[in-house]
């Protein structure tokens, strides 16, 4: 039986805390920054939060052996 590989497209995207919850970083951020605001930047710099089904969905694609 093979093994359960980790999703690499969520690994790049996604990481685990140490209390175990999934962080992302935030969109808009990439590029087009000159007609943003610098508050709007500024608190786009801080990481994410995922809740949810979707944070259950992102620990099992990221620990599949676990």
């Amino acid at each position: 039986m093979p093994k359960q590989k980790t999703h690499k497209g969520m690994k790049r995207r996604f990481k685990i805390t140490a209390s175990g919850k999934a962080t992302h970083r935030k969109s808009s951020r990439g590029h087009l920054l000159s007609h943003k605001g610098a508050k709007r930047k500024r608190n786009l710099r801080a990481g994410g939060l995922v809740c949810g089904a979707e944070a259950k969905i992102i620990m099992d694609a990221l620990r599949p052996g676990a």
